[in-house]
């Protein structure tokens, strides 16, 4: 998302954050399988995992979740649904693919991890239209 939001040259108007619903991967790096995918494409995934705190809600137009898992546990920091119209799934963002949800690699083998990068530059191309259309 960083690389297409720089190539648009908006790198000024989008701030990108990462987190996780669950504490528990807090502090260490991504999966060294979805590092070694995510190099092969020319990412570099050397971020340190935190968890999403309700500030994170309040702070940011957008929040994107993988799945229904995902989603629940967010709703559970917004106790006041105040922040339920910003929060969504990313797939709903996705135009080649078709799954509602960006499973999860960690048992899939390589493939996994491919088809979840699959899933998040096409979900990213989606979300960056979106975000397009709401600085026009």
């Amino acid at each position: 998302m960083r690389a297409l939001v720089e190539a648009e040259g908006l790198g000024d108007h989008v701030a990108i954050r990462s987190a996780g619903t669950g504490g528990w991967h807090a502090g260490k790096l991504p999966d060294q399988r979805m590092r070694t995918a995510a190099q092969n494409r020319g990412y570099d995934l050397s971020s340190r995992a935190r968890q999403v705190t309700e500030d994170d809600l309040r702070d940011h137009d957008l929040v994107l979740v993988m799945d229904q898992q995902n989603l629940q546990d967010i709703r559970s920091f917004d106790r006041e649904s105040l922040f339920r119209p910003k929060v969504r799934l990313f797939c709903e963002f996705c135009t080649d693919h078709d799954l509602v949800e960006v499973p999860d690699p960690y048992y899939g083998g390589e493939q996994g991890f491919e088809l979840v990068l699959n899933l998040l530059e096409d979900g990213c191309r989606g979300v960056l239209q979106h975000i397009r259309s709401t600085l026009a």
